[in-house]
């Protein structure tokens, strides 16, 4: 009779073991703060949304805090002038993918 039950349950979707949940991703990015700017080959909140899922912080204004800017086409000039005098790691989306192994 429990088998029976048992079975009932998985037919209407009861999963009895534990799967893993597709949404955890490593903290390759834990810690560090995120620039970005320009055009890139997907869109703006695509790619903040991967620097969150990978426990990145996207930040909106350069500082001496900010770890990397990364930068597309047609980058800001004056975030590009920011960056250089104080010295802010400046990143390609390509090497951002290769940070995150996506």
């Amino acid at each position: 009779e429990n088998r029976a039950v048992v079975e009932r349950l998985r037919k209407a979707g009861l999963k009895f073991e534990i799967e893993k949940n597709d949404e955890s991703a490593p903290d390759l990015l834990q810690g560090k703060s995120f620039i970005v700017s320009g055009k890139f080959s997907i869109s703006r909140d695509e790619l903040k949304a991967l620097i969150s899922k990978y426990g990145g912080k996207n930040v909106s204004s350069i500082s001496s805090k900010t770890d990397y800017i990364i930068a597309g086409d047609a980058m800001g000039p004056a975030k590009l002038k920011k960056a250089e005098k104080l010295g802010v790691p400046i990143i390609s989306e390509e090497e951002f993918m290769q940070m995150i192994k996506e």
